[in-house]
């Protein structure tokens, strides 16, 4: 691909970048220079650890053929300044993230172009919806890809998530690998930090969903006002067009900043005036049950999830679907045949008289939610809660996951999650101030295997043993290392030990 056909559409500095070289040959895209090779374009991106301007020299030494930057061409002197050789074409740009998203897009043929993109933002419940959207348009007949916190799946392809959003380059890359295998449609999880940082960039959505907002993030967003605004890019377009539909949770605060943006707004939600909803709904272990009514009838729903959290997961879903114009069928197939979703509200069963789940709640608004849920499901026997809080992220939020969980819980054991660089006792303390306030029984471990066993086997039967924080993640963020970890496979052996077994 020559280099003026990446550029289509790239918003450049003219003034600052004059006879760019059109005809240049490109034979790959970086944006680390690590990634770059003979015939690569390297964008120079600000990263939140790295600029990728003080690694323009490593990516030319390593064969890159032209740079994309923010900052004008260097001048480089005799004092050791990089010199960037005149044949090599320098291309100045007002917005080095945006200019990578699209020129991603161009280096692969544009195929978000021809995918029908249903993205999905919010604090908590995206990964949930979005397994339950995937689900419905699988059930209408659709070849689809779904990308998110847990995995990133093409048609062709599975592999493990490393971000809820790919950076652009890769994510533009799956989507042709999704075009290629003959998909049409991708529902995929756009976090506030991908919105923030332009990785969806030129993409255009055919629906949008909002979940909720609550506090989360705020190591980066710094104010929940800033936080807001980035869930709302996904709305406004980010850059090509408004979405065609946007289903936003009725019931909460944000939901009135957010409707109108899309061409056609439907909300949710179990509160009066919600366009998607339900009148009542029962909660059980085997799921849930409901009629959900739309504006285009009624849709009955048999799920297996549980929990009224997962009726707005599925109304959120169904809203989206309603919108697209899915038939109706198709929308109570795809629920009903989404059985699970890993790290959410799992079941660890070895035969054990007592119920062990594990979650992904790593959030206060996120523990407060399971907890609610263990408490309607289970009137009667204790709740038991495990968790702990992140290192190097937002502190303010360590006290009120503490409060959270001892609000609802019997006994509470806190430990690590992933506590980074950060000394887990200290984060430990933190949340310690809330959990605290409330009086419950509690118990301290850092050493999070320790803290599953103390919590399981303190179980009597009846009682519901919740392990939140790390669901799905199979690894452990320490100071100096990732170790190898999975709260269901160290709750499995701790109930091996205590002799269930199924």
């Amino acid at each position: 691909m020559q280099l003026g056909e990446l550029l289509e559409g790239v918003d450049t500095r003219d003034a600052a970048t004059p006879r760019v070289p059109a005809g240049v040959p490109i034979a790959a895209v970086a944006y680390d220079s690590r990634a770059a090779r003979p015939g690569a374009l390297f964008v120079a991106i600000r990263g939140e650890q790295a600029d990728g301007n003080r690694f323009v020299g490593d990516a030319l030494a390593r064969g890159a053929v032209g740079v994309v930057s923010e900052q004008a061409r260097p001048a480089g002197d005799a004092a050791g300044g990089l010199i960037v050789p005149a044949e090599i074409p320098w291309i100045q740009v007002e917005n080095a993230r945006q200019a990578l998203a699209r020129i991603a897009g161009n280096f692969y043929g544009r195929p978000a172009d021809a995918l029908e993109l249903v993205g999905m933002t919010g604090t908590n419940g995206k990964t949930t919806t979005s397994f339950v959207m995937d689900s419905i348009l699988r059930a209408a007949g659709y070849s689809t890809g779904l990308f998110g916190t847990i995995l990133y799946r093409t048609p062709k392809s599975e592999v493990s998530a490393t971000h809820t959003t790919p950076e652009s380059l890769e994510l533009h890359k799956f989507f042709e690998e999704v075009r290629a295998a003959g998909g049409t449609h991708v529902t995929m999880e756009v976090s506030s930090h991908a919105l923030a940082l332009d990785r969806v960039w030129s993409c255009r959505f055919a629906a949008a969903i909002f979940t909720n907002l609550t506090r989360d993030h705020l190591d980066f967003h710094k104010t929940m006002e800033a936080y807001g605004a980035a869930k709302r890019r996904l709305f406004e377009g980010t850059g090509a067009g408004r979405p065609r539909v946007a289903a936003v949770n009725h019931d909460d605060p944000w939901a009135e900043k957010l409707s109108g943006l899309a061409e056609r707004t439907l909300t949710y939600g179990l509160g009066p005036g919600a366009d998607v909803t339900t009148k009542r709904y029962s909660l059980a272990f085997s799921g849930l049950e409901f009629t959900a009514q739309t504006p285009e009838g009624k849709i009955e729903v048999a799920s297996p999830l549980v929990g009224k959290i997962n009726v707005y997961n599925i109304l959120g879903a169904a809203a989206a679907a309603v919108g697209m114009g899915v038939p109706r069928a198709a929308i109570e197939r795809g629920i009903r045949e989404c059985r699970s979703v890993p790290g959410r509200f799992e079941r660890v069963d070895c035969g054990q008289p007592f119920l062990v789940i594990v979650d992904y709640a790593h959030t206060d608004d996120a523990l407060r939610n399971l907890l609610q849920t263990a408490r309607e499901l289970n009137k009667s026997g204790r709740i038991i809660t495990l968790f702990g809080c992140g290192g190097e992220r937002d502190r303010a939020k360590r006290p009120l996951m503490g409060e959270a969980a001892g609000a609802l819980s019997d006994l509470v054991v806190l430990t690590s999650d992933n506590p980074r660089g950060e000394d887990p006792l200290n984060i430990i303390n933190d949340a310690l101030v809330g959990l605290q306030r409330t009086g419950t029984e509690h118990l301290v471990e850092p050493e999070r295997a320790r803290a599953v066993q103390m919590a399981v086997e303190r179980a009597l039967p009846g009682d519901i043993v919740l392990l939140a924080g790390k669901g799905h993640e199979t690894y452990q963020v320490l100071r100096t290392q990732t170790i190898k970890y999975d709260d269901r496979e160290e709750a499995r052996r701790v109930l091996h030990g205590l002799g269930y077994r199924t």
